[in-house]
């Protein structure tokens, strides 16, 4: 999820590309109406985002209980601050190279954890 419809479908492009299956959302509330629709083996979101944002979405996430042991990547340019409650799996921020980014999403989608 990204409010930012570049970033969104450079990303998309890019995972499709890699062989995943992409269901993007532009803000929160959205990404949890296509939650309703079918189950992620991940969520990456931004942090900031318009309607609700990565902190509240990872905090519905974690507490509704067919979706909390989903892992969440969160990709932001503004990231979590320290004192935030740790509901994320990790943490790229922007622009995070892509084969980090890679990485990180292939490790988490196979239950390993990232480098990072």
């Amino acid at each position: 999820m990204d409010d930012d419809p570049e970033i969104l479908a450079a990303w998309q492009t890019i995972l499709l590309d890699e062989g995943y299956t992409v269901c993007c959302a532009r803000n929160g509330f959205e990404a949890l109406e296509r939650l309703r629709e079918s189950m992620p083996d991940l969520v990456i979101t931004d942090w900031m985002m318009p309607l609700m944002g990565g902190a509240e979405l990872c905090r519905q996430l974690k507490a509704h209980p067919d979706l909390a042991h989903v892992p969440i990547v969160i990709h932001s340019a503004a990231p979590p601050c320290a004192e935030e409650v740790q509901t994320w799996n990790a943490c790229l921020r922007k622009p995070a190279p892509m084969k980090i980014f890679l990485t990180t999403i292939e490790q988490l989608c196979k239950g390993d954890r990232p480098p990072i």
